[in-house]
């Protein structure tokens, strides 16, 4: 199977759809160990079960893995990889990431690849602050 996502969603193992399942119910991106723990009675066992669904579904597109977090989300455009690099907005005060995608932010890693000899590959940009919500609740 080709590494790229299509137009398609791939056939999921068992394990990969109870992950994405648990992972799309979550209000805020989860560990995997918080994963683990949520489908023990799914009959997963080990971290290592969850992680090797994870990486298939970050393989498909399907799921952003947030580094700054050690945690993951599901993708907020799953089956529509010509949107670019995802950009995650994550709010420091109450968790929600938003997933964004733009063209100039797109052209610009492109041009400095290029100018620089760099082949880029996949890539997540990845920005903290305070969301509308948190903001407006602390102004009050």
């Amino acid at each position: 199977m080709s590494t790229t996502a299509s137009s398609h969603p791939p056939e999921l193992t068992r394990h990969q759809s109870l992950v994405l399942d648990a992972l799309t119910r979550e209000e805020q991106p989860a560990s995997a160990y918080a994963l683990l723990d949520q489908l023990r009675g799914e009959g997963l066992r080990a971290p290592q079960q969850v992680y090797r669904a994870l990486d298939k579904l970050m393989e498909y597109g399907l799921v952003h893995r947030v580094e700054t977090l050690n945690s993951f989300v599901v993708c907020a455009h799953p089956h529509d990889h010509g949107h670019g690099p995802a950009v995650l907005a994550i709010c420091d005060q109450c968790g929600h990431v938003d997933e964004f995608a733009d063209p100039a932010i797109e052209r610009r890693l492109k041009t400095w690849s290029r100018d620089h000899g760099f082949r880029m590959g996949a890539t997540t940009v990845e920005m903290h602050g305070v969301c509308a919500r948190c903001g407006t609740q602390a102004a009050a």
